[in-house]
């Protein structure tokens, strides 16, 4: 294997301890990222030092959220049903299942292509309760097997966070958490999205900030719970959420 020392002490930073063979499945991910990069657009980090803090130390920099990373910790050992929507070349969908092997996680996108890849990943790295579904919010938030049924949803995806709230709060159960993962300064995506979070049955619950371990890169995570059922009006069709997003009355 290669120098993976900074992955390493990124993970103490974190209190995650990984096995040999976890750690394993980390390299063999990368390999497979850097070898199908070549013929279609996963990522533009590619140095193995850079997907390490900027990929794998983010996707499961989730554990910053105190109150959820005990809760979170516990949880993701007891098989809770997580989906990750946007989840592009899988994060941080991937590096949490490989972290916290009895999740129950759903990998979404829109692009066909990144689920054949995601696929590919997951067998190669013999990853079990794991799916990769071809599909939009806007039409899975409405089917009865996909809506209001996971503990938690994650994204990282670069839509602003009032949108994503339309996207991700349908998927999320009652008494379930939405925590997207947004840049260091984005109090004023917080104050845009909190009509829409109250709409769609989420409560802000706090934010934390701070910088990745092991480089100097910020990020925030919101922790967002749903209290109440999702009007069944929402998500609406037709790129609404993101060219008409819940604002005001």
């Amino acid at each position: 294997m290669r120098d993976n020392s900074k992955f390493k002490r990124g993970l103490e930073q974190l209190e995650i301890a990984l096995n040999e063979d976890q750690l394993k499945q980390f390299e063999d991910y990368y390999d497979l990222l850097i070898e199908w990069n070549k013929v279609m657009n996963l990522t533009a980090i590619t140095d193995y030092d850079d997907v390490v803090t900027k990929h794998f130390l983010d996707s499961l920099s989730i554990v910053k959220l105190e109150n959820v990373s005990r809760e979170t910790s516990k949880n993701m050992r007891r098989n809770i049903k997580l989906l990750d929507l946007g989840t592009g070349a899988g994060f941080p969908g991937i590096p949490l299942k490989i972290a916290f092997p009895s999740l129950d996680v759903v990998l979404m996108d829109s692009l066909n292509k990144r689920i054949n890849f995601l696929n590919e990943v997951i067998r190669q790295l013999s990853l079990k309760d794991i799916s990769a579904i071809h599909g939009r919010a806007e039409e899975y938030g409405r089917k009865e097997e996909f809506r209001e049924q996971y503990d938690c949803c994650v994204s990282r995806a670069v839509a602003r966070l009032v949108s994503l709230c339309e996207y991700c709060l349908p998927f999320v159960r009652k008494n379930g958490f939405f925590i997207p993962y947004k840049s260091i300064k984005s109090e004023e995506e917080l104050q845009e999205a909190e009509y829409a979070i109250g709409q769609l049955g989420g409560k802000y619950i706090r934010q934390v900030s701070f910088i990745l371990p092991e480089s100097d890169a910020g990020r925030a995570l919101f922790l967002i719970k749903k209290n109440a059922e999702t009007p069944k009006k929402y998500p609406r069709a037709g790129g609404k959420p993101a060219s008409s997003p819940l604002l005001t009355k």
